[in-house]
């Protein structure tokens, strides 16, 4: 009797424990829509815009067009240097986030690798650089570039850039504390040399943290204007974010116009980082596959 009756005074807790949660797990999800539109709505409002006239976004600026044009698109690309934009772009950011990420990555397996007093000293001094505000190196960096005539090439913007190493250091090293180092210590005696596990058996194991230093470079490189317009003052070798600050006094009436600018900037950059989200799923079965031929 006493069992059957603490079941039954338990069953009201248990059931009160679960519509607490299904009501904490509702607002949640009512608060996150409202967060996500929000956030939307400012991305809504220039992506419609582009296919407007300026009355139409004049008269209903959140509404859909009344009537659908791409005039804008075309006045784009006949007025400002789109694609060789996009082009200086994509060549700089993917040098500089392969760059990044590669020497990150190394300097991470480096430091993991072989643990002494020099590694944790090199480790500090990369965390006091890591601190330093970008702003204070602007001066001493262009001088050392216009000694080296970098300035104004992307060649030198892509050498700027290369700063961002120590962020992937960073987030690389963290990951890799995690890593089953018995692979690597039965690969070294099998005769394997730290290049060969590196390449075969730690980068496949930290492809889930190497895409998300890829994003996070490749969003910020991308959409960095500081250093494109500080570095860069030749019209052809403006970025296509130097290009929509540019296109604020161009199309100044014209807010359409630049609206389609803004939007053609950000296309490409959304597109890879969705593309890297999709390839970001880990791989741990095929990597220790690939590890145990490696070891056989």
């Amino acid at each position: 009797m006493g069992n059957k009756a603490s079941s039954v005074t338990a069953a009201p807790k248990g059931m009160n424990f679960t519509t607490r949660k299904r009501i904490g797990s509702a607002v949640t999800s009512v608060v996150m829509i409202l967060i996500a539109l929000v956030c939307a709505v400012p991305l809504w409002y220039i992506l419609i815009n582009t296919f407007k006239t300026i009355p139409d976004m004049s008269a209903n600026p959140l509404g859909l067009p009344k009537e659908w044009t791409i005039k804008n698109y075309i006045n784009a690309f006949e007025t400002v240097p789109v694609f060789r934009s996009l082009l200086n772009t994509l060549i700089v950011t993917f040098f500089a986030v392969v760059i990044q990420v590669l020497v990150g990555a190394l300097a991470a397996y480096g430091m993991i690798l072989r643990k002494s007093t020099f590694t944790a000293a090199v480790g500090a001094i990369l965390m006091v650089a890591f601190v330093v505000p970008a702003q204070t190196t602007l001066i001493p960096l262009y001088r050392m570039e216009a000694n080296a005539h970098l300035v104004n090439t992307l060649a030198g913007l892509v050498i700027i850039y290369l700063g961002g190493a120590v962020f992937c250091y960073f987030l690389i090293v963290g990951y890799m504390r995690s890593l089953p180092f018995e692979l690597i210590e039965a690969a070294r005696i099998d005769g394997a040399g730290p290049l060969r596990i590196f390449w075969s058996i730690v980068m496949p194991l930290i492809r889930p943290i190497l895409t998300t230093v890829v994003v996070f470079q490749t969003m910020g490189t991308w959409n960095d204007f500081m250093n494109a317009n500080v570095f860069l003052s030749s019209s052809e070798l403006r970025t296509i974010v130097l290009q929509v600050y540019n296109a604020v006094g161009q199309f100044s009436t014209d807010w359409p116009s630049f609206m389609t600018i803004t939007v053609l900037a950000c296309c490409p950059c959304s597109c890879s980082s969705s593309s890297a989200r999709s390839g970001s799923s880990p791989a741990s079965s095929p990597v220790r596959s690939r590890a145990d031929r490696l070891i056989d």
